[in-house]
C-alpha cells in the first residue's frame, strides 16, 4: 500500500498543548495531509457528538514552529472524569488516529502518548488506520493494550480499467454484467434524500444477521439501532453534504440493495450497507452498487477504497477479497485504570454464549 511521505522534523525545544484542538489549525492539517481520512476530520466528530451524548476532547500538540498534531478524541458528556473514555473514536465510528502536518520524530511521537497516557479518564484509545508512521508504533507506552485489526482497502491505482480488468475477480465482473441485464435500476444521492430508504434496507440486513447469529431479532435491532440509529447517518449526509453518496438499487420496481460511500481527499469509503437477500442475489445489486460506487471513486480522483475491518476468512473479507481489496494490518491502543472493558467484554461473551450466538 502507498502512502506520500511526510516531511520529518527532527528536534524540538517547546511543546504547547491546546484542548480542544482550534478547528482552523486542525481542518489545516487535515487538508494539507494525502493521509487524512473523513473519519480524522473535525466534521466527523461534530456528527459523534451530535449523535450521541460526546463532547470534543481533541488535543493540538504544538511543537516549536512545526505544523503540529492534532489527535481527535470524544468523551462522554456528564461522568465523573476517572470513569469516562476519551476515545478517537467511540465504537463504530473507525478511525480516528492523528493528523500530522510532518511526520512526527520518536520524541514527538512518545511527548503525545505520554500526554495521553496522563489524561483524568479511566480510558484512552486511539485507533490507527494502516500504513501508520513507525514513529507512533515505537512509541507506544508498556501500559497500553494492543488491539489487532484487519483493514481492507482496494488500490484505485491505474484507473477504473485497471480495476476492472486487473483487480476484480472474474466472479465480480460476471455480477456486474448479470446485474446489468436483469434490469437493475440504480439511483444516486447526494442530498441525503435517499437516507431512509437506505435505512429501511438496512433494517432487513439486521434482521438477517440476527438469524444468521442466533440473537433474538428484538435485541439485534435495539443493539444495533443504539449504534446505528437513523438520526446518525442523517447527519452525515448533511454535514458532509455531497461528499456523502448514497447507492439505491431497485430489482423488479422493489428497493434491493444500497450503500453509502463517503470521500474526502484522494480516499473513498465505504460505510453501511442494507439489502434485501432475497432481491440482491438474484440481480447482484450489491456488487453492482461497489462497481458503479469505485467507478465513481476513481473518476473523482481518488487512489483509495476503503471497505472497514474485517476478520481474515470471513464471508465478508472474501467479498471484499472479490472486489480487489487487500488485508492490511492496522493497530488500536488503549489505556484503562479500572478494566471496564474488559468486564463489559465478558458480560457480553456470556450472554452471547447463553443464547448460543454465533460470531461471523
Amino acid at each position: 500500500m502507498r502512502f506520500s511521505g511526510l516531511r520529518t522534523s527532527s528536534t524540538w525545544d517547546h511543546l504547547d498543548v491546546t484542548s480542544p484542538a482550534p478547528r482552523d489549525k486542525w481542518q489545516r492539517l487535515v487538508d494539507g495531509s494525502d493521509e487524512a481520512l473523513i473519519t480524522q476530520t473535525p466534521g466527523w466528530l461534530d456528527c459523534i457528538c451530535a449523535t450521541d451524548s460526546y463532547e470534543d476532547a481533541s488535543r493540538l500538540y504544538e511543537f516549536d514552529n512545526s505544523g503540529g498534531i492534532v489527535v481527535p478524541l470524544a468523551r462522554r458528556r456528564g461522568w465523573p472524569a476517572h470513569l469516562i473514555a476519551q476515545d478517537a473514536w467511540p465504537s463504530e465510528w473507525g478511525i480516528g488516529g492523528p493528523v500530522a502536518a510532518e511526520a512526527p520524530d520518536p520524541k514527538q511521537a512518545r511527548a503525545v502518548f505520554g500526554d495521553l497516557a496522563r489524561l483524568p479518564a479511566n480510558r484512552v484509545s486511539v485507533r490507527f488506520g494502516p500504513g501508520v508512521d513507525p514513529a507512533w508504533l515505537s512509541a507506544v507506552p508498556s501500559d497500553f493494550t494492543t488491539l489487532h485489526h484487519t483493514t481492507y482497502i482496494l488500490d484505485l491505482d491505474g484507473g477504473f480499467g485497471d480495476v476492472w480488468g486487473r483487480r476484480f475477480k472474474g466472479a465480480v465482473r460476471t455480477a456486474v454484467r448479470k446485474g446489468e441485464k436483469t434490469g437493475v435500476d440504480v439511483e444516486v444521492d447526494r442530498t441525503g434524500r435517499l437516507v431512509p430508504n437506505f435505512y429501511a434496507l438496512y433494517q432487513h440486513s439486521i434482521a438477517r444477521w440476527a438469524q444468521q447469529q442466533n440473537e433474538p431479532l428484538a435485541l439485534a435491532r435495539w443493539r444495533r439501532n443504539r449504534i446505528d440509529p437513523l438520526h446518525k447517518f442523517q447527519t452525515v449526509a448533511e454535514t458532509f453534504a455531497e461528499s456523502c453518496t448514497v447507492w439505491l438499487a431497485s430489482y423488479q420496481g422493489q428497493p434491493a440493495a444500497a450503500i453509502m460511500v463517503l470521500r474526502h481527499g484522494p480516499h473513498a469509503k465505504y460505510w453501511r450497507s442494507g439489502m434485501v437477500k432475497e432481491l440482491a442475489g438474484p440481480s447482484r445489486a450489491a456488487t453492482l452498487l461497489h462497481k458503479l460506487a469505485i467507478e465513481d471513486a476513481c473518476a473523482a480522483g481518488c487512489r483509495f477504497y476503503h471497505m472497514g475491518d474485517s476478520v481474515p476468512g470471513s464471508s465478508v473479507s472474501v467479498f471484499k477479497e472479490r472486489l480487489g481489496a487487500r488485508g492490511y494490518p492496522s493497530f488500536g491502543y488503549r489505556r484503562e485504570v479500572l478494566p471496564l472493558t474488559s468486564i463489559d467484554q465478558l458480560l457480553r461473551s456470556a450472554a452471547k454464549r447463553l443464547i448460543g450466538f454465533k460470531d461471523e
